[in-house]
């Protein structure tokens, strides 16, 4: 079955060339159709100056506004309604496309995806799930950054919803799961952390306990859970390290006539390096627990990146990630009805 990716080519710090040129890669790669919304003179001129002035593979809808990146999410939600990224959703909602992906802004990304499509039943919160490189596999770390102050429900649906997106796109039986602490013992962390790890406990999901920062690159866990506070603050240490790396290596290897001949000698492992740390190779972050499907881009997204979260967004779709999270609530109900009654113990013990 051919897919139908909705694409916001508006909402971007590059776009909307690098989105249509992003779009113009997948549907050469894949039996994918991807719609276009936004601007249609500014689409047409941008397909014309790619090349591309007709190719029944990419359709446009014309969408007369933008939210910006700076905008509130919620107030820009309400007020433009004919924005690209409310439109697209507006797709999936009647079903004209199978998923929506976005490099705009990510919370009005997520407000108008869940005013359009509501949350699967049972889930309190979506979240943003990130992936991030390590010795072994990716590892998925969710939330990233849709929800900072979160209960223990919330940590306990993020590791069900990550644990469902780990076994469907890196085909990983029973993800190994971790909570995000100072410490590795049961009795670490804060009163959301604490309770959390009780819920995960008592589950059928394959909890190996609490994990240290440390731990998130060595490749032992498959999934790992925290709030959207935490997430997010990792997720940009992690973007920065990693540019940061790659300069310092840039400047390092070009000092000495010694440095620039290893490098030639070496060049094929340091192209490899920076591929296993770009984001642009995961393409964007899925926002789960939607009725629906989304992708999340970054702001400074290139084609690849793009065309590599159109690829994940029909991938998810194909493959049924839904079905799947709904499969793992359904194991897990007993805990989720013990997860509210820790949500006054969580609340007092933060107050404390």
């Amino acid at each position: 079955m051919k897919m139908h990716i909705a694409l916001d080519a508006m909402g971007s710090d590059r776009a909307p060339e690098v989105l249509v040129a992003g779009a113009l890669q997948a549907v050469d790669e894949a039996e994918i159709e991807v719609v276009l919304l936004g601007d249609e003179s500014v689409l047409r001129t941008a397909l014309k100056n790619l090349g591309r002035e007709s190719d029944e593979r990419i359709k446009i809808v014309h969408a007369s506004q933008v939210i910006g990146m700076d905008e509130s999410p919620i107030v820009a939600v309400r007020q433009k309604k004919d924005s690209s990224v409310v439109k697209a959703f507006d797709l999936l909602k009647i079903k004209e496309v199978d998923a929506v992906v976005s490099a705009g802004n990510s919370g009005a990304t997520m407000a108008a995806a869940i005013k359009s499509l509501g949350r699967l039943k049972g889930i309190a919160r979506p979240g943003i799930a990130g992936l991030f490189p390590t010795l072994k596999r990716p590892v998925v770390m969710m939330d990233v950054g849709a929800n900072v102050d979160c209960r223990p429900k919330h940590l306990f649906q993020f590791g069900i919803m990550a644990a469902a997106f780990s076994e469907v796109l890196f085909n990983v039986k029973s993800p190994r799961i971790g909570i995000l602490s100072n410490g590795e013992e049961g009795g670490k962390g804060n009163v959301l952390v604490k309770n959390a790890h009780r819920l995960f406990q008592q589950s059928s999901l394959n909890y190996i306990g609490n994990i240290e920062g440390d731990d998130t690159f060595q490749g032992d866990v498959d999934v790992i859970t925290c709030d959207g506070f935490v997430g997010n603050v990792c997720l940009k240490i992690s973007e920065g390290l990693a540019e940061a790396i790659t300069l310092m290596l840039k400047d390092e290897l070009s000092k000495t006539l010694k440095a620039k001949l290893g490098y030639l000698l070496t060049k094929d492992a340091f192209a490899e390096f920076k591929k296993r740390i770009d984001y642009a190779e995961y393409g964007g972050a899925p926002l789960l627990g939607l009725n629906g499907t989304s992708i999340i881009c970054h702001g400074r997204s290139n084609s690849t990146a793009i065309k590599n979260a159109i690829f994940v967004a029909a991938e998810l779709v194909q493959k049924k990630v839904n079905d799947r999270i709904l499969v793992l609530l359904a194991e897990n109900s007993a805990i989720q009805e013990e997860a509210h009654l820790l949500v006054d113990e969580t609340l007092d013990g933060d107050a404390q």
